[in-house]
């Protein structure tokens, strides 16, 4: 048991050290390139498509950490059985049609947790977008 709970914490570390890297990365390309917020519609919409595709990409690399675990560990059969399971636990889908073996079956609601948590983290940096390109939008309208 105690070895399972040792590789759940690392795939958890391993999870949140990609997603942390993801935004900073993400976090300093915005600071670079957008000193005014752009404030019309067509570069708006775009910059929240791009920054919407960075952050699911950020989140597909963090499902196949999980997926890549299960597979080299014998959890799951093939490749897309452990994308497919990793997937729906990690975004908390949950179908139930692709279970673990019984003794790593604990590992799947650490890996929904973490998935929760990170689109959680997800949804806040892309709410202070918004939010930053809202006040800059209303700055630049009253000075």
């Amino acid at each position: 048991m105690l070895p399972r709970i040792v590789v759940g914490c690392l795939l958890v570390a391993a999870t949140v050290a990609v997603h942390a890297m993801g935004l900073s990365l993400l976090l300093r390309a915005l600071l670079k390139t957008h000193a005014l917020p752009p404030t019309r519609f067509w570069p708006i919409t775009w910059l929240l498509v791009r920054v919407a595709w960075f952050l699911i990409f950020i989140h597909l690399l963090e499902i196949s950490i999980w997926a890549f675990f299960y597979l080299g560990s014998g959890c799951l059969p093939n490749t897309e059985a452990a994308f497919y399971f990793s997937g729906v636990t990690y975004a908390t889908v949950g179908y139930g049609d692709l279970v673990l073996p019984l003794p790593w079956r604990l590992i799947a609601p650490v890996e929904g947790l973490t998935g929760i948590l990170m689109c959680g983290l997800s949804t806040g940096v892309f709410f202070v977008i918004v939010n930053r390109l809202f006040i800059g939008r209303y700055n630049l309208r009253t000075s």
